[in-house]
């Protein structure tokens, strides 16, 4: 999996191409870990992804929370099967997805 930062002063693009899997999951996850510190403005751009398992729902959900007392999170160009994992899962009614 390949992860793109975009910084743009308290706004942050994550850019995921891959496979968000039980592999990929703790590389994003110490990312996030990091990067979010100070962002008021978090963004995923899932144009690239190819697939997400529980372990990647993990991390968006951990990241969500933390979205939650510091700003807002937003996942964007979610494809048809990715939409439906999300769907499926009840992430639909969790996660903002645009």
């Amino acid at each position: 999996m390949t992860i793109t930062k975009k910084q743009d002063g308290d706004k942050l693009t994550i850019a995921l191409e891959g496979r968000l899997d039980t592999t990929t999951a703790p590389q994003l996850e110490a990312e996030l870990r990091t990067a979010v510190e100070g962002v008021t403005e978090l963004e995923f751009d899932l144009k690239d992804l190819a697939y997400i398992s529980s372990a990647g729902l993990r991390v968006l959900l951990s990241a969500q929370k933390v979205m939650n007392k510091q700003g807002s999170m937003v996942i964007h160009n979610a494809n048809e099967d990715i939409m439906d994992i999300f769907d499926v899962t009840g992430f639909v009614d969790i996660l903002t997805i645009e």
